[in-house]
């Protein structure tokens, strides 16, 4: 079932605004590159901003997410026409031999259960050329970031397109671990409307997901720090075997 905030068309036309802070990018542009990577696949792509950053750079890009209305955000974008979109889940990526696939931000959290993230890793292992990557980031569960998910610290105020504002914040809505669950609100000032997007992440531990991915057929290279939110975050670089045919 697709968030709220991801699907609802209201809410997909400002996402990029409440979202506005994506300087994790930037690492993982530095990763694309560091890697030598040509052929992409972004999973759970959202509106495509990374998706059509790269495909700017000269790499063939596949972006897929299960929301249609965060694609259709994402073919309004620059350098949208050199990506291929597709509307689907991780597991229904198409066997393929891309040379790297990706999940930036919160996505391989959004895997609930074993069966969701093991369907979803053998999909990704799939996709990929033998020696190709696996690029994503979790949150630290041990960091416990959702005690700062507070109405105070995350309320905004902005402006969208045709003087639109917004009013938005989170609430956490229950703890019980490894899953958070937690609510976007938003006010639109322009007719009052009140909407609303639930989600829940679950929090793996480093050692769950070290196992995962080589019970799927990862070697993992490398654990990173996130450079855009140090202490908090891990990037984990695995890849498929090269002799893995």
């Amino acid at each position: 079932m697709v968030d709220a905030i991801f699907e609802q068309p209201r809410l997909a036309q400002i996402y990029d605004a409440v979202d506005a802070d994506r300087s994790d990018l930037a690492a993982y542009v530095a990763v694309v590159d560091e890697l030598g990577a040509q052929v992409i696949v972004d999973v759970g792509c959202g509106t495509g901003t990374f998706a059509s950053l790269l495909a700017q750079q000269g790499r063939d890009v596949i972006g897929i997410d299960p929301a249609a209305a965060s694609l259709a955000v994402a073919r309004t974008k620059p350098g949208a026409d050199r990506v291929q979109w597709l509307q689907g889940s991780a597991s229904s990526l198409p066997a393929a031999r891309n040379d790297l696939v990706t999940m930036t931000g919160n996505v391989a959290q959004v895997f609930l259960s074993d069966a969701e993230w093991t369907s979803a890793l053998r999909a990704t292992r799939a996709a990929l050329r033998p020696g190709g990557f696996f690029v994503f980031e979790v949150r630290d569960p041990s960091r416990r970031d959702w005690e700062r998910w507070t109405r105070e610290a995350s309320y905004r105020r902005f402006e969208v397109a045709d003087r639109e504002t917004v009013e938005t914040w989170v609430d956490v809505t229950e703890v019980r671990l490894p899953f958070v669950s937690f609510q976007h609100s938003f006010v639109f000032a322009s007719d009052g409307a009140i909407l609303t997007s639930e989600s829940t992440l679950r929090f793996r531990e480093r050692a769950e997901i070290l196992d995962s991915l080589g019970r799927a057929g990862f070697v993992v290279r490398d654990v990173r720090d996130a450079p855009d939110r140090p202490g908090l975050e891990l990037v984990f670089i695995a890849q498929r075997a090269a002799a893995d045919r």
